[in-house]
């Protein structure tokens, strides 16, 4: 389960045409390494599909995974989007929230979740189970250099651990760097590839079906007792790529919003992203903003331009969750 190093003893004459042979094989046909992701280090076999043992350089270092991988953890809880992606029998999850409050038994999710022989969750609410995470005996672990510093130590004695590095990859922002790294650490580079290609096609495809909205578009997450404004800086993935224009209030990173302010900003189009959208017996502060005069005079109330997306998967940080919210935002402005 672990890492090994394996030492082969060969008479010297059979090292010097064993390096003879590889250098000829190398030149006759003109084998490249591949380094368009900066720190990838798998050798030009690891990236030609499934061949392990492979060695990938990770944030702390070189890591060896001697075989094709069948049971992988995920301790970093903002990267599950990217390994629903792939296909292995097995995986382990730590959750942003609650196992209740998971978005796989949503629509969306389903048909990504419902590829895995087993889903267990070694987490929650951003923390690591480390009691559940090794009982589920992983022969891989998938971490985040500055997510699970404080475990590294406990990581390494349960099994070989891929670390992404977030000093060098905004991995909240940059999906696709985080998704070509996963498929070269799991084997699986043509589908990291083939999703990458089919985002950029539907965002494509998007922007042609919107390029008669005007007016501006805001998206705020919509909490319990609060309501939070989505700066540009947080979401810029719904506007130059769709071709929407942002209100000037959303310009940067956003904040809690007030009906006061919302009534200031005044956008043409809003977007409500709902946190209990699953669940609506949960309330929300804009069910109480929605009953008074100050909301019946925005521009976006009584032009009907007001529009509910389930908050948790629009306005989270994955692929999975982005593409439901490409398609909701599409849906809901095509026409305008």
């Amino acid at each position: 389960m672990g890492m090994k190093t394996k030492n082969r003893h060969m008479p010297l004459f059979a090292v010097c045409l064993l390096i003879m042979a590889m250098i000829a094989s190398a030149c006759s046909n003109n084998v490249k390494p591949n380094n368009e992701n900066g720190d990838a280090t798998a050798t030009p076999a690891a990236n030609e599909g499934a061949a392990f043992p492979r060695t990938v350089m990770s944030a702390n270092g070189s890591v060896t995974i001697e075989k094709k991988p069948q049971k992988v953890a995920l301790v970093h809880w903002g990267l599950m989007d990217e390994l629903l992606t792939f296909e292995l029998p097995s995986i382990g999850l730590a959750l942003p929230f609650t196992a209740k409050q998971s978005s796989l038994d949503t629509e969306q999710y389903k048909p990504y979740a419902a590829k895995f022989g087993e889903i267990v969750f070694v987490g929650e609410n951003t923390e690591v189970n480390l009691e559940a995470l090794l009982d589920y005996e992983p022969d891989l672990i998938l971490a985040g250099s500055i997510t699970n510093e404080k475990i590294t130590k406990e990581l390494s004695q349960i099994a070989p651990t891929f670390y992404f590095d977030e000093e060098k990859t905004n991995v909240w922002a940059d999906w696709p760097t985080v998704m070509t790294k996963m498929g070269e650490v799991l084997g699986q580079e043509q589908n990291a590839q083939k999703f990458i290609d089919g985002y950029a096609a539907k965002v494509e495809a998007a922007k042609q079906q919107l390029t008669g909205v005007e007016g501006t578009v805001a998206f705020v997450q919509v909490r319990e007792k609060a309501v939070w404004l989505q700066g540009t800086d947080y979401i810029a993935h719904y506007y130059e790529p769709l071709g929407l224009k942002a209100p000037e209030a959303a310009q940067g990173k956003g904040g809690e919003l007030t009906l006061e302010g919302l009534s200031v900003m005044n956008p043409d189009h809003l977007f409500l992203g709902y946190f209990n959208y699953t669940d609506t017996s949960l309330p929300a502060l804009s069910d109480e903003w929605e009953k008074s005069e100050v909301w019946k005079k925005l521009k976006a109330a009584q032009q009907n331009q007001v529009y509910g997306l389930n908050g948790a998967l629009a306005l989270g940080f994955g692929p999975i969750g982005k593409t439901y919210g490409i398609e909701v935002i599409t849906e809901a402005l095509k026409s305008k």
